[in-house]
This record gives structure tokens, C-alpha cells and sequence, in this order.
């Protein structure tokens, strides 16, 4: 058969996960000749066969496909002949649009992790080996393609054993740019206090020993700095606690392996599995025991595994669990840079730094498991980028600002979206600052010129001032009608669905607060089917961190002026005189306004029944709140529906009288479920969905999917407002289309 000259053009995740080599070597097995190359849209393909051995190597493409890899299309065509005499790797083609998915950073591969641990290799214990299928890739990128020139890695020049894995295409290490070993890559630093000039290349005895000796040390990773220091050492917590004005938020924990973990949580297969994945997100698990030093009053611990060769050295000698938290002060992005962390002075005793830029700073991934189901609190390292298919096209590249608590963005074009890594909350300059950045970089790597702004319709966010600064056209959208949106996209669902959205604050159409929602939706359109009774919130946003404070609105609603004769946890919460003060306050509606959000009504709950009267970190309660719940406890409370207002006071009437908290709080759980059942009856024939940042709670969700086994939730992106900007680009995708029928 006559030969000819083929292109093939591949896109998806094929950049930074060795599949040039993996063509390479197929292409040899074929007797082919051509070359290929990476490409602005992923790897181009030249090859002269037939058409019968062109498809046969197109399959061998797709069984045998780098595991780290991803091919969204794979297309060829005919092209006029080339001659060949053998094939190439070829240089790049830096032209044209950027399609091609940004790879993540993964964890160490077996290979590495065994050569890091073999005294006759000679990156024996080097920090920060690698190769084509692990390490670092997003967090060091300024530019695609994905090339060592277009990464932090360029000011380390290579040796010549370096030099000759990087350019040879049957190594393990061919065009792995982060490439380096002890002498030409990157370095350590060891800093703190009594130290006057810093220890270069400290050995890792030296870091484990301030470890043992009780010291806090700040370790420069991935994505930003760790505070770490020993899990075991409860005075160690305590000053960490102290020096980090974090008085009861929880501390994940990093183990050595599995059966560290193993130690301190129940784990069952699917979160084992997320725990030893690539990617190694911190997993949500049931603790052994309480430990309140860890997380205080606490059912459920935080754990992950080492993902660096650093973190895996330390804990291979240390041989106990660190604690491992995020370095960065209240409301503020991670710390990526020595000036960063130096914010933190006061709170580290040491700090171990490296020489090599974190240009994408990337906070470590949050997940849990319920019901069998993967549920992704906070998405971000080893995941993130990410990419989306949408279910319709969008005309415009279009950017969507999200939220303003656990904000992230997202970038979409034709049927494409890309969402950002978690940026955090938009409460600080610094973190502003970050959230301007992350877009710039992104729009920078991508080569993105965004044609139309979509964000919340709240107007003091910070997101949506960013929006309206941008003079583009701009569209806003309800934010629970953007939460159940951006599940419909993930879950590809293109028929009218119903929603629940249950989460602490949203400004609604009326310009009251929403958050306790039941909206029929499609693509353009959504209805109001029903939604909690509104309540005052007592001092606004005091209100979001005083329990109390949504209780006592709540006992003023039920009982007048006879709340003064009250004897409850939230009366005892308040002097007389505050008292007073707060009744004109929710009489005359001073600073008082009406919310129907499902998140207050858990913190109202928790205050009543005496287990929190202020937060110390947004969800607290309800955190607390699935710690009292028990499963044998059967039974609910009653409420009242009607014309699409769910009145749950008859409910709270028995809540507070309840003599049990353990009962009170189980059969508030239960009473949630028989309001979704209630609402959800006339409207069966429609898919259930659920969303919203208390369906991060692991009872509620686990109940409600007990009732609903077909209902759906987000997997790949957050319940939380980490997932409203897939939900604004969708908005803006669908906007101008015609609508179902609701």
C-alpha cells in the first residue's frame, strides 16, 4: 500500500507527563519514521505509513497512553509528503492559541521514591527528584508550553549526567524540567533563630532534630509553606495554636505511610485510595480516638501523606506524625515566597527554604468520603488546574470571578473551562492581591483576552467589584442559582433539575440573604419553588460568627419578650443590658437583616443547645454540631409548609426544651430530611441535586443520600463557593439561548 505522510494532533493533558517518549518508542516499534513535537494545543504528530498502520498505531496510542496523561481529541488527516529518515523529538512550536490542559503537581513515583532511598544512586537522598512521572508542574510554569525555559527550573543550569537523561528519549527523565540532582538543582536553606548566617544544604537530622526538640519550622513544598511540628508533642501544638491565633480550627496531620494513618483513623478502600493517589489531598477521616489538641471536640481528623522527597525524608527519620498546616495568617493566601513567610516570624522558630521560585503558589486539596461518594471541600494541589467540559458552548471568552468566601475563577471558551486553584477568602489586601494575580497568570499562561466579565450579583464582594473595574460587558448571576449550575456542568445534567442549595449567605433577588433554597432549574432560568422563613440576623455579619446572636433572633421571632424569662445556654450567652440592646435591634430591624440561610439556622442550633456562642472559623458549628449526632437516636421534629415557606419554629420550640442534646441535635438532623422529602414530593419527575456549603456537613449529606440514593452532588468541584465561578460561566454560556419550561 502507497505510503503517505500523516499529522496527528493531540490535545488534553499530554505536556509535562512523558508522552513524547512514550510516541517515541511506539513510533520505533512500528519501524516509523516522522517526529513530534509539543504544541500550544498539545503534540503534533508527523509520520509516513499507510492508513491500515496509521490506525493501528492511533489504538496503540490510546490503550497504552502515559497513566499521568489525558487525550481529549485525537485527530489526523493527510498532509503533503515529507521525507524521513528516522524519528525525532523535535523542537516546539511556541504559535498559535494555548488548548492544552496545565499539568498538576503529583506526588513521588514509585521509581523515585526507590532510587531516593538506594545509597549507591547518586540522588540518594536528594530533596527534589523527579521525573517524566512525578514532581512538581503547575506551581513552577510562567508559560506553555510546557519547556524548561518556560519554568522557575531555567536559572539551574544542567550537568552533563543531567544533560544527557534530559536529551536522551529513552530515559525515565527525558525533558523532565524540574530535572536536577545534588549538583546542578536545587538547594536547601535552614534559618531561624541562633543562626546568624544560614546553614546551606542542612541534613535532614538536623531538620528532624529541631523537630524532636519541640520546635515549630516553617518547610517551603509545592504550592507554599507547611507550619510543621510534632504531632504528638502537645505543648508544641499548644504554642503553635497560640502563636497562630488559632484556638480550635482543626490541624491536618501528615503520616509517614498508610499504616501511620492507619493508626489514628478508621480508614475504609476508597479513602485509602485517595490518600495514596498521585495527587495525595488531605482526606477527612473518622479518628480513633479524640484528641483534642488536633482537633478539638472533634469526631472526624484530617490526614495526609508525604507528596514531596523533603516531606518523605523528614518522616522516614522522624518516624511520628507532623502536624502539617497551611503558613498564612488569618484570611490570607498561603505564604510563597521568604518575604511571605516572614509575616510569620513570630510564629515559626525555624524556617527551611529553597532555591527554587514557587511561581504558582497552590494550597494542599481537601476531600472526604460519603455514602461511597467523593466529595472535594477544597480544590487546589495535585488536581488544578482543571478543565471542564461544558454541555454548551459559550459565543464570548468569558471569565467568571466567583465568589467571595473560598473564592476561585474559572476561564472558558467555546465548550472549554478552566478552573483556578482555591485562592481563599477576598477579605484582605493580600489576599486580593492574590486573586488578581491568579487571574493575570492564568490569562497569561493561556494567552487569554477575556471578551465578557460574569460574577455574583452581591455588590460589596470583592470579586464583583474586580468585575465592574474591568469595563467589560458584564452579566451577574443569583448565587445559589450559580451553585446548582456549576454541579449540572460537572455532571453534564442538560434537563431542568431541582435544587437544593443550603449555605450561609446569598444575596437574593428580593435583597434579602438566601441560603436555605429550593430552586427548579435549567440552563437560563430558575424558579423559587421554596425556602426557609426568613430570620433577622442580629448585627449582620456579627451575626456570621456569633451563634448566639442568630439564636436569640430566633427565640425573639418564637417568644417576645418572655425570651427575658428564658433560662438557655443562648440567654445565659448575653448580660441584661446586651440583651435589651439586641431586642430594639431585631424589633425596629436596626442592623438586623432578614436571611433564610440554612447555615445560620445550624449555628442558631449549636447556640441553643450550648455547644458553641461564638466561632473561632467559619463552619465551627456545624463541625461540632455532627460530633453529637447519633445514629440510634430515632425520630424528628415537627415543622410547618406552606405556599413555599417552610416555618421550622415548631421544630426549635422542641429543640430547646429537649432534655438530651445528643437527641436534640440527632433529631434536628433528621428534620432537615423530612423538609427535603416534604419540598422535593410534588417534584420527583426532576433530578434532585444538592449543593451549598452545608452539604459539607458528612451527617447531613449522608442522610439526605440514605433518602435520595439517585440524588447528585458535586465530585470534582466544591459544594462550597469554590465551586460558583463553573456555575457564572455557565450562566453566561446559556444566557442568550432559549430555556426549558419550568
Amino acid at each position: 500500500m502507497r505510503e503517505q505522510s500523516y499529522h496527528v494532533t493531540i490535545n488534553g493533558r499530554v505536556q509535562g507527563v512523558g508522552f513524547r517518549p512514550f510516541i517515541y518508542r511506539l513510533a520505533q516499534s512500528f519501524n516509523l519514521y516522522g517526529s513530534i513535537s509539543n504544541s500550544t494545543t498539545g503534540v503534533e504528530i508527523f509520520i509516513n505509513s499507510n492508513l491500515p498502520q496509521v490506525e493501528q498505531f492511533l489504538d496503540a496510542i490510546r490503550a497504552n497512553a502515559p497513566t499521568l496523561s489525558t487525550i481529549d481529541t485525537l485527530r489526523y488527516q493527510v498532509v503533503a509528503y515529507r521525507e524521513f529518515h528516522d524519528f525525532r523529538i523535535v523542537q516546539t512550536s511556541n504559535d498559535g492559541e494555548i488548548s492544552i490542559n496545565i499539568p498538576p503537581d503529583i506526588t513521588l513515583c514509585d521509581a523515585c521514591r526507590e532510587e531516593l532511598f538506594d545509597p549507591t544512586n547518586r540522588r540518594y537522598g536528594y530533596p527534589f527528584i523527579t521525573c517524566t512521572n512525578c514532581g512538581v508542574r503547575y506551581s513552577i510554569i510562567y508559560d506553555l508550553p510546557y519547556d524548561r525555559v518556560h519554568t522557575s527550573m531555567r536559572l539551574f543550569p544542567m550537568c552533563d549526567a543531567c544533560q544527557e537523561e534530559y536529551t536522551n528519549p529513552l530515559n525515565r527523565r527525558y525533558h523532565t524540567q524540574p530535572i536536577g540532582c545534588w549538583e546542578c538543582g536545587v538547594t536547601l536553606k535552614l534559618m531561624g533563630k541562633g543562626i546568624s548566617t544560614p546553614i546551606e544544604n542542612p541534613t535532614i537530622e538536623e531538620i528532624v532534630q529541631l523537630l524532636y526538640d519541640g520546635n515549630i519550622v516553617a518547610i517551603k513544598g509545592v504550592g507554599g509553606y507547611h507550619l510543621v511540628c510534632d504531632a504528638t508533642n502537645k505543648e508544641a501544638i499548644a504554642r503553635l495554636r497560640e502563636r497562630k491565633q488559632r484556638p480550635t480550627k482543626p490541624f491536618a496531620v501528615m503520616t509517614k505511610d498508610i499504616e501511620m494513618a492507619k493508626s489514628m483513623a478508621y480508614i475504609d478502600p476508597k479513602e485509602e485510595a485517595l490518600l495514596t493517589s498521585k495527587e495525595r489531598p488531605i482526606v477527612l477521616l473518622r479518628a480513633k480516638k479524640s484528641d483534642e489538641s488536633i482537633a478539638p471536640n472533634l469526631s472526624y481528623i484530617g490526614i495526609l501523606l508525604p507528596y514531596t522527597p523533603l516531606h518523605l525524608l523528614i518522616l522516614e527519620q522522624f518516624n511520628r506524625p507532623l502536624i502539617a498546616t497551611s503558613a498564612n495568617l488569618s484570611g490570607e493566601p498561603i505564604a510563597t515566597t521568604y518575604e511571605g513567610i516572614q509575616k510569620l516570624s513570630r510564629v515559626y522558630d525555624y524556617v527551611v527554604e529553597h532555591t527554587r521560585e514557587i511561581v504558582n503558589g497552590c494550597d494542599d486539596s481537601v476531600v472526604m468520603v460519603v455514602q461511597n461518594q467523593l466529595v472535594t471541600l477544597r480544590l487546589a494541589r495535585g488536581y488544578t488546574p482543571i478543565e471542564i467540559k461544558l454541555p454548551v458552548t459559550l459565543d464570548k471568552r468569558t471569565i467568571a470571578v466567583g465568589a467571595n468566601q473560598k473564592n476561585t475563577v474559572a476561564m472558558g471558551w467555546d465548550n472549554r473551562v478552566v478552573l483556578s486553584p482555591y485562592i481563599g477568602d477576598l477579605e484582605g489586601i493580600d489576599s486580593i492581591a492574590y486573586f488578581k494575580d491568579t487571574i493575570e497568570r492564568l490569562q497569561r499562561i493561556y494567552r487569554f483576552t477575556p471578551e465578557v466579565v460574569v460574577s455574583d450579583r452581591h455588590p460589596a464582594y470583592e470579586s464583583t467589584k474586580y468585575a465592574q473595574s474591568l469595563g467589560l460587558p458584564h452579566s451577574m448571576v443569583q448565587h445559589h442559582y450559580a451553585h446548582i449550575l456549576g454541579v449540572m456542568a460537572e455532571r453534564g445534567i442538560t434537563q431542568t433539575v431541582f435544587g437544593v442549595a443550603f449555605d450561609g449567605t446569598g444575596l437574593g433577588e428580593d435583597g434579602h440573604l438566601w441560603g436555605g433554597e429550593f430552586l427548579l432549574c435549567d440552563y437560563t432560568h430558575y424558579r423559587r419553588v421554596a425556602h426557609l422563613d426568613y430570620f433577622r440576623l442580629l448585627g449582620a455579619t456579627k451575626a456570621i460568627k456569633e451563634p448566639r446572636r442568630v439564636a436569640l433572633s430566633l427565640l425573639f421571632e418564637i417568644y417576645g419578650e418572655k425570651v427575658f424569662e428564658l433560662d438557655t445556654p443562648t440567654v445565659q450567652a448575653f448580660s441584661t443590658s446586651q440583651m435589651k440592646s439586641l431586642y430594639l435591634m431585631w424589633e425596629k430591624g436596626l442592623n438586623a437583616p432578614l436571611s433564610s440561610s440554612m447555615g445560620r439556622l445550624f449555628d442558631a442550633v449549636a447556640s441553643l443547645r450550648g455547644i458553641c456562642q461564638v466561632m473561632h472559623f467559619e463552619g465551627e458549628s456545624g463541625m461540632l454540631l455532627e460530633a453529637y449526632y447519633d445514629s440510634r437516636v430515632v425520630g424528628d421534629y415537627p415543622f410547618e409548609y406552606h405556599e413555599g415557606r417552610i416555618d421550622l419554629y415548631p421544630m426549635l420550640v422542641e429543640l430547646v426544651a429537649e432534655s438530651d442534646t445528643t437527641i436534640a441535635v440527632s433529631k434536628f438532623f433528621h428534620t432537615l430530611v423530612q423538609v427535603i422529602v416534604a419540598v422535593y414530593a410534588p417534584y420527583q419527575s426532576f433530578p434532585l441535586v444538592l449543593t451549598g456549603g452545608v452539604f459539607q456537613n458528612r451527617v447531613l449529606l449522608s442522610l439526605v443520600l440514605e433518602q435520595f440514593p439517585q440524588a447528585l452532588i458535586p465530585h470534582t468541584i466544591p459544594p462550597n463557593d469554590g465551586g460558583i465561578a463553573l456555575g457564572q460561566i455557565v450562566y453566561q454560556a446559556s444566557s442568550s439561548k432559549s430555556s426549558l419550561c419550568l
